[in-house]
C-alpha cells in the first residue's frame, strides 16, 4: 500500500518500502476559505506587479529550487518512487522553466495593435484571477510548475490542490516560493477532500480551473467547471503510438522507445505505449527492444543507477497487472516480465507484450506502468490508421529515414503533438496538450501564458 486517504488525513506511504512517511490533515472549510481569500487578495496586488518584478521572482524561484534540489528530489522519490536521478532531473527542468519564462514570458503579453476601419484597435492580455489547479502525483513539481509558471507571469495567482500521496512535495514547493520572495496568496496549497475541491470550483473567487489526471477525473472536474461557467484546461491520459517504419534506424528507435516507455517506471501520460512497427522490421525491432529492456536496472529508487523503481500505489499496480492478464488471455505473447515482484514495495517487472492487436486490452486502454505493447503494421498507411484508432490523442512518434514522408504523415495523426525521430517530451518553447479524450486547452509556450487571460479588445479613435 502506498497511499491511503482516511476521512481526516492523507497518509503517504513509501512505495518502495511500505513504510508510512507522512500524514497530512485535510483542511477545514474555514481553512479553505482563508486560502481562497489570500489568493483573491494576492491577485489584486500581483496583477499590478510590474512584469520585470514577476520575472525577477521567477528567476529567484529557479535559484530556490536548485538550492533545495536534493531535499526536493528525495521527497519525490520517497513519496511516489521515482528513481532519484530522474527526480533530480525533474527539479532542474523546473528551474530552467522558471528562467525561460522570466526571460521570454513578458514579451508574450505584449499588446497586439491593428488598423481597423475608422481607427485602430488593440488586443490586451489581462489575467483572469486565482486559478485552481488539481494536479497528479507522477511529476510532483513539473506538472505543477508547467501550468503555474506561465499562469503566474500573466498575472494570475495559483491555488494548488495536489494528489494526496505527494503532499510533502507540495509543501516543499510552497516553501521554495516563500524563499524566492513571493507574497502570500500568489501560490497557495490546499489539502482538501473531493468535496472541498467542488466547493473551491463553485467559489466566485476562483476564476478558472486546470487539471492534469485521469479521464474520469477530467470529466468530473470539467462538468463542475462548466456548471459554474468557468474556463478549464484538461490534460488527461494518453495511449501514445510510437511508429517505426521499415527504413528507420532501428538502434536509435529502440533506444528512444525504451526511454519513452520505461522512464518514471512507465507512469507518464505522454509516452510510447503502443509500439506500432512496420512488418518488415518488426522481428528485428522486437528482438533488440526486448534485449534493451532486459538491461534496465530495477531496484531501490534512492540508488543513482536504478532506472525502474516501484509503481506509486499498490492499486495502480493491481490494475496494470489485470490489464496485462486480460491482454494475454486475448491472445498476446509475453516476451518479458509480466508480473508483480515478490516482497516489499509496489514493483512490477518491465514487461513486453507482442502480437498485440487492435481488439486487445493493452491496445484499447492506457497502461500506466512499465509495460510495452508491440503491434505489427502492414504498411505506413496501416500504421497511421492503428495510431488513430484510440480514444486518446496526446502525442505520437514516427521513426523513419524519410523525413518528408514523416512531415506529411503529421497531418494525418490525431494528436496534440508529433515527434519525428525522437521520443515525446515537453518543452516551454512549444505548446503541450491533447485532443479527443486526452483533453483540451494548452500549456507552455505563449499559449500557456495566454490560456488564462482575458483577450480584451480596446478600440482607439473609432469614428
Amino acid at each position: 500500500m502506498s497511499q491511503i486517504s482516511s476521512q481526516t488525513h492523507a497518509i503517504s506511504i513509501n512505495p518502495a518500502t511500505g513504510e508510512q512517511i507522512g500524514h497530512y490533515a485535510f483542511e477545514s472549510a474555514a481553512d479553505l476559505d482563508a486560502a481562497l481569500t489570500r489568493a483573491a487578495f494576492g491577485f489584486g496586488k500581483w496583477k499590478r506587479q510590474p512584469l520585470q518584478d514577476r520575472s525577477r521572482l521567477l528567476t529567484a524561484l529557479a535559484g530556490a529550487l536548485r538550492d533545495g534540489a536534493e531535499a526536493m528530489a528525495t521527497m519525490i522519490t520517497q513519496e511516489m518512487g521515482k528513481p532519484i536521478a530522474q527526480a533530480r532531473g525533474e527539479v532542474e527542468k523546473c528551474a530552467r522553466l522558471c528562467e525561460w519564462y522570466a526571460e521570454h514570458g513578458p514579451a508574450m503579453l505584449d499588446a497586439e495593435t491593428t488598423q481597423v476601419e475608422g481607427g485602430k484597435a488593440r488586443i490586451e492580455y489581462r489575467p483572469l484571477g486565482p486559478i485552481l489547479a488539481v494536479m497528479p502525483w507522477n511529476f510532483p513539481i513539473w506538472q505543477v510548475l508547467r501550468g503555474a509558471v506561465p499562469t503566474l507571469i500573466a498575472g494570475n495567482t495559483y491555488v494548488l490542490k495536489h494528489a494526496p500521496n505527494v503532499m510533502g512535495s507540495a509543501y516543499l514547493l510552497r516553501d521554495a516560493f516563500t524563499r524566492a520572495g513571493f507574497a502570500d496568496g500568489v501560490f497557495e496549497v490546499i489539502n482538501v477532500t473531493p468535496e472541498g475541491v467542488s466547493t473551491a470550483i463553485a467559489d466566485p473567487r476562483i476564476a478558472a480551473v486546470t487539471l492534469t489526471g485521469s479521464v474520469r477525473a477530467g470529466m468530473a472536474i470539467g462538468a463542475q467547471a462548466g456548471a459554474a461557467l468557468k474556463k478549464c484546461v484538461l490534460e488527461l491520459g494518453g495511449s501514445d503510438p510510437f511508429i517505426v517504419l521499415n527504413d528507420a534506424d532501428l538502434d536509435e528507435a529502440v533506444q528512444a522507445a525504451v526511454i519513452g516507455r520505461y522512464q518514471n517506471s512507465g507512469q507518464v501520460c505522454a509516452a510510447a505505449k503502443r509500439l506500432i512497427i512496420e512488418q518488415g522490421v518488426v522481428e528485428e525491432f522486437t528482438r533488440k527492444f526486448v534485449e534493451a529492456t532486459r538491461q534496465l536496472k530495477m531496484g531501490d529508487p534512492l540508488n543513482a543507477d536504478t532506472y525502474i523503481g516501484p509503481m506509486a500505489r499498490f492499486d495502480l499496480r493491481d490494475e496494470l497487472d489485470q490489464q496485462v492478464r486480460d491482454t494475454l488471455e486475448e491472445g498476446a505473447t509475453l516476451l518479458l516480465g509480466g508480473g508483480k515482484v515478490e516482497g516489499a514495495g509496489n514493483y512490477y517487472e518491465p514487461t513486453v507484450l507482442a502480437n498485440v492487436t487492435d481488439r486487445m486490452t493493452s491496445f484499447k486502454q492506457e497502461l500506466f506502468g512499465p509495460v510495452a505493447s508491440i503491434i505489427t503494421a502492414r504498411d505506413c498507411a496501416h500504421a497511421v490508421a492503428l495510431a488513430n484508432d484510440s480514444e486518446f490523442g496526446l502525442t505520437a512518434t514516427i521513426y523513419t529515414a524519410n523525413v518528408p514522408l514523416a512531415q506529411q504523415l503529421t497531418s494525418e495523426l490525431e494528436t496534440g503533438g508529433v515527434f519525428i525521430n525522437g521520443y515525446s517530451a515537453s518543452d516551454p518553447r512549444v505548446t503541450f496538450g491533447g485532443v479527443k479524450k486526452s483533453g483540451f486547452g494548452r500549456e507552455l509556450s505563449h499559449f500557456g501564458v495566454r490560456e488564462f487571460c482575458n483577450a480584451q479588445t480596446v478600440w482607439l479613435d473609432r469614428k
